[in-house]
C-alpha cells in the first residue's frame, strides 16, 4: 500500500492496522521517502490520535527498525527513564544503589538540549568517562559490576530520529501517542525487561497538567506491558530544580555528596522512589518496604559509593573524584546571587532557571554546541523557605567570557517572592504500580 493511501485512512480517522503501521515506521527510517508525507502523517495523527493497540504496534514496529539488543547480564536487565527536567541528577544516585542492592541496570541516556540537563554530559564532566562503547563491553560492564550507563546508539529506533526531528518543525510535539512511541520505541530496543519511568509535572516539565502526565504515563506502560515488559511509573513535581546543583561537573558533585551520606532532600527522596521499583521489577526485593530498606542500606554502608566508583573505573573515568570532588571540572569565577527584599519563595519558573545554564555554557541551543562542564550554578533556597534581603540566592559558576549579567538576571526574574509563604506541594504526585494499580 502506498503511504499517501495511509495518510488518507488516518486523515479521517481510520484506525490503522499492525502492517499499515510497520509500513509506516518503515518509510520512516528509510531515507529514501519524503519528508513531506511523513510530515502529513504525524499531523494526521495528531489530529485525530490513536488507539492503544496502534500506538503500541507503532512504537514496537519503530523499535524494529533498528538494532535489538537481549542483554545477557546475569539477572533481569533494568532501566529508568525520565521525561526531562532540571538539577534532575537521580540517574547517577538510583543506578549505582539498584547495583549495589543486586539489580541489573543497562542504560541508554541521551544528551541535554535546550533547558533540560543530559546524563551523558553531566558523566562526561568525569575526565576520561567514556559512554560511546561497543556493545559487548557495555553488557560486560552490566553484568560484572551491575551497571553501566551510555550514550544512545545511532542504530536504536532509526525511525524515532527521523520522525522525532520532523515533529519540532510540524507542530506534533505535544502528541501523546508520538511523544510515547518515540521514548518507547529507544527502550524496547535497548533490551530492558523491566522499565520505571519518571513522569514530570510543573514549571519545568514537558507536560505541565496532572492530566497529561497521567494520560502519557499510562500509554508508555501499556506499550510496555504489550511488549512482555514489566512496567512501573512515577509523576514527580519539577516546579523547581530537583536537586541544588544545575550544571553538569556541578550534579557529579551533588550525586557524589548524596552516595556518601551529606545530603538529604528531594533529589534523594525521588531517586529511592524511582530505586525501589527498579529492584522490584528485577526480582531483588518483594515489597517496596523490602527494596528501600536495601537502598538506605546501600546509602549507608558506602556500598553505592563504591558501585559509582566502579562504574566509572569500568568506563574509563577517574574514580578518584568519588572521593575528591575538587578533581570534577571548576570553574573560573563564581559570583553570588544575594536576595533583594524580605519574603517567601513562592514560585519559580524552573524552565527559564535551565535556560540560565543554558546561557552559562552547561547547555546546548544546537545538538553540535560544545558545552562547558564547569559552569551552572548552586541553590542555597527552596521554595517555602523564608528570606531575608542579602542573603545568599545561589552561586553561579561560570568562565570570564560568559554573560553573567544576562544569567543574573533571569535567575532572578525566574524565583518569585512573596509575604505569605506558600502551600507545599507534594513531590510524588501519583504512582502506577508493577501491578497496573494507580496510587493518586
Amino acid at each position: 500500500m502506498a503511504l499517501v493511501d495511509l495518510i488518507a485512512d488516518k486523515k479521517f480517522g481510520r484506525e490503522l492496522t499492525d502492517a499499515q503501521l510497520t509500513e509506516f515506521a518503515e518509510a520512516a527510517a528509510d531515507l529514501s521517502t519524503p519528508d513531506y508525507q511523513l510530515a502529513a502523517m504525524l499531523m494526521a495523527i495528531r489530529l485525530n490520535g490513536m488507539t492503544e493497540r496502534e500506538t503500541a504496534a507503532l512504537t514496537m514496529a519503530m523499535a524494529k527498525t533498528g538494532d535489538m539488543l537481549s542483554p545477557d547480564v546475569g539477572g533481569i536487565p533494568v532501566d529508568k527513564h525520565s521525561t526531562g527536567g532540571v538539577g534532575d541528577t537521580t540517574t547517577l544516585i538510583l543506578v549505582p544503589l539498584v547495583a549495589a542492592c543486586g539489580g541489573k541496570v543497562v542504560k541508554m541516556s541521551g544528551r541535554g538540549l535546550g533547558h533540560t540537563g543530559g546524563t551523558v554530559d553531566k558523566l562526561e564532566s568525569i575526565r576520561g568517562f567514556r559512554t560511546e562503547l561497543p556493545e559487548e563491553t557495555f553488557l560486560k560492564i552490566a553484568r560484572e559490576v551491575g551497571c553501566c550507563v551510555v550514550g544512545q546508539s545511532g542504530e536504536l529506533a532509526p525511525a524515532d530520529k527521523r520522525l522525532y526531528a520532523l515533529r519540532d518543525v510540524t507542530s506534533t510535539v505535544d502528541s501523546i501517542p508520538l511523544i510515547a512511541s518515540s521514548i518507547m520505541s529507544k527502550k524496547l530496543a535497548g533490551g530492558a525487561m523491566g522499565i520505571v519511568l519518571d513522569v514530570k509535572i510543573g514549571s519545568g516539565a514537558l507536560m505541565k497538567t496532572m492530566e497529561d502526565c497521567l494520560a502519557l504515563a499510562r500509554a508508555m506502560c501499556d506499550i510496555g506491558r504489550r511488549a512482555g515488559r514489566q512496567m512501573a511509573a512515577l509523576i514527580t513535581g519539577m516546579d523547581e530544580p530537583l536537586g541544588s546543583h544545575v550544571g553538569n561537573a556541578l550534579e557529579v558533585k551533588e550525586a557524589i555528596d548524596t552516595l556518601s551520606g551529606k545530603v538529604k532532600g528531594p533529589l534523594l527522596d525521588v531517586s529511592l522512589a524511582l530505586g525501589a521499583q527498579m529492584l522490584l521489577l528485577g526480582g531483588q526485593a518483594k515489597s517496596a518496604d523490602e527494596a528501600m530498606d536495601s537502598l538506605q542500606n546501600a546509602l549507608q554502608n558506602k556500598s553505592g559509593l563504591n558501585k559509582f566508583k566502579q562504574m566509572i573505573k569500568a568506563q574509563g573515568g577517574d574514580e578518584r573524584v568519588t572521593e575528591d570532588t575538587s578533581l570534577l571540572p571548576r570553574a573560573e569565577q563564581v559570583t553570588r546571587l544575594l536576595a533583594e527584599k524580605d519574603g517567601y519563595f513562592s514560585r519559580m519558573n524552573t524552565e527559564q532557571a535551565g535556560l540560565v545554564a543554558q546561557v552559562l555554557g552547561a547547555g546546548r541551543m544546537r545538538k553540535d554546541d560544545v558545552i562547558d562542564p564547569s559552569c551552572g550554578y548552586i541553590l542555597f533556597k527552596r521554595i517555602g523557605d523564608y528570606v531575608k534581603a542579602g542573603e545568599v540566592l545561589a552561586e553561579i559558576h561560570h568562565s570570564p567570557a560568559a554573560p553573567i549579567r544576562q544569567a543574573e538576571n533571569m535567575l532572578r526574574e525566574a524565583m518569585t517572592f512573596d509575604a505569605v509563604k506558600p502551600i507545599s506541594q507534594k513531590l510524588i504526585r501519583a504512582q502506577i504500580l508493577p501491578d497496573g494499580k494507580e496510587i493518586l
